[in-house]
């Protein structure tokens, strides 16, 4: 029974999969990042930990090409799903959980990223939604590595419920807007509770931002953190 319940979920992986990449192809894609934030660019040696909101985690997936890019996946049977996605993509995925056996699962994300870029989604893996947790801060604070807070946002789009957030899919022939912010260095002596506020009015700002540029708002848009390209 397990080993037909695996088989299934790949083959829905699959199908996703191909699913994402068609519909992906449809799409305009517009980026507005800071300078050298670009997670897809080829050029620049700096490597930062990519702040994600897990219902626009879809985006950043499909939304280019991943050349230096790693993200800690849970360890449950829906992480191997997910593991498997990332592979597709280019994405390392290093299996692991915020949550559970903490401080194992950064030592493993620090060693195991070395030379790529972390994408780490602060609000999982069981919520709240868009609620930042101390983990994202707590990486930052012992690898030296700048936190860039980031947006993704669609003119048209739909929500697809998902346990405790929802899933944010765009759709076919709609723009859709990447959005990065000035990266953000944590101290090893920094409070870290402190941070988190900070790093959390980052993210708000940056998702104002996105939800002004998919609603047709170009003079709200205006921002000194975020160039449009």
């Amino acid at each position: 029974m397990r080993l037909r319940s695996v088989t299934v979920n790949w083959l829905i992986g699959v199908f996703a999969i191909l699913v994402f990449r068609g519909l992906f192809l449809t799409l305009r894609l517009r980026f507005h990042t800071a300078d050298k934030t670009n997670p897809f660019a080829i050029e620049g040696g700096d490597r930062f930990i990519y702040c994600v909101w897990h219902d626009q985690l879809l985006i950043p997936i499909f939304g280019g090409k991943h050349r230096h890019t790693a993200a800690l996946v849970s360890q449950n049977q829906d992480g191997g799903f997910v593991a498997a996605g990332l592979r597709s993509v280019g994405i390392l995925p290093i299996r692991g959980s915020s949550s559970r056996r903490g401080a194992q699962a950064m030592r493993q994300l620090i060693c195991e990223s070395e030379g790529k870029h972390i994408v780490m989604t602060p609000d999982g893996p069981r919520g709240p939604r868009r609620e930042l947790s101390l983990g994202v801060i707590f990486l930052a604070s012992h690898t030296g590595r700048a936190i860039v807070p980031t947006a993704f946002t669609c003119e048209r789009s739909w929500r697809f419920g998902v346990g405790w957030t929802d899933l944010l899919v765009p759709k076919p022939f709609s723009k859709v807007h990447l959005l990065t912010g000035e990266p953000i260095h944590i101290s090893q002596q920094a409070d870290l509770r402190s941070e988190v506020t900070r790093v959390s009015a980052a993210m708000l700002a940056v998702n104002d931002c996105g939800d002004a540029w998919a609603t047709l708002t170009p003079s709200s848009t205006t921002d000194a953190a975020l160039t449009s390209s």
